[in-house]
């Protein structure tokens, strides 16, 4: 098979993503415009929630041959929909409190005009990710800044030794064709995958080793 038969064009792409769009429940695809050029895509529109805008982004990162994404759709809440910073402060206190995976773990919110940001340190990556989802579907937030700090104790040795087990008992990344290379909490993957989605899932799976405070994803997307 030829290169110029694998590659994917733009025009491609753009139906595929109109297509997961309309797939993913959570969004109303009428609501969102599509524009791809050289694999990368830009999304743009207006939503009604914080949950819609993410989910578009998850769904257009689904498809092959996306290379990176610009999420420029905006949240636009209703009348019902708006709520004072200071109840989504409480409400969100209230959401991190109740997380067993958050616990007994101090993070502080601050909200701005229906923005939330986070901040504090927590020992593993998957935390920090936690802490952002569990906020994510609260009502009247616009949009969230994580600035948790992660700070675990993990020698490069090990690190390196978890990464590359994840990356194998992962279903979805060929760990042959990834390479893993660790320098003191930070984590580099080079090496060639299929599809974005594997690209994403091999970033996952580093970021889910204790003690990685940072990863470089040098993987690239070749179809």
């Amino acid at each position: 098979m030829t290169i110029a038969t694998t590659l994917r064009s733009d025009a491609e792409i753009q139906s595929e993503v109109l297509s997961e769009l309309k797939w993913e429940p959570r969004v109303q695809a009428t609501e969102i415009g599509v524009a791809v050029k050289d694999g990368v895509v830009t999304l743009a529109g207006f939503v009604d929630s914080y949950t819609k805008r993410w989910a578009a982004e998850e769904a257009a990162r689904r498809v092959r041959g996306v290379k990176a994404v610009a999420n420029d759709i905006e949240v636009r809440l209703s009348a019902g929909g708006e709520r004072t910073d200071p109840k989504i402060a409480a409400a969100a206190v209230r959401a991190l409190q109740w997380d067993a995976v958050l616990v007994p773990e101090k993070i502080d919110v601050t909200v701005s005009k229906g923005w939330l940001t986070l901040r504090g340190t927590v020992d593993w990556q998957y935390k920090k990710h936690e802490a952002e989802r569990v906020l994510r579907n609260l009502a009247g937030v616009k949009g969230v800044s994580n600035l948790i700090e992660v700070k675990p104790k993990a020698e490069p040795a090990e690190i390196k030794k978890q990464v590359e087990q994840a990356l194998v008992r992962s279903a979805q990344t060929d760990a042959g064709r990834i390479n893993v290379e660790v320098d003191g909490s930070k984590v580099t993957l080079k090496g060639t995958v299929r599809a974005w989605v594997e690209r994403q899932e091999a970033e996952r799976a580093a970021w889910r080793a204790p003690g990685v405070m940072t990863v470089d994803n040098r993987i690239v997307v070749s179809p």
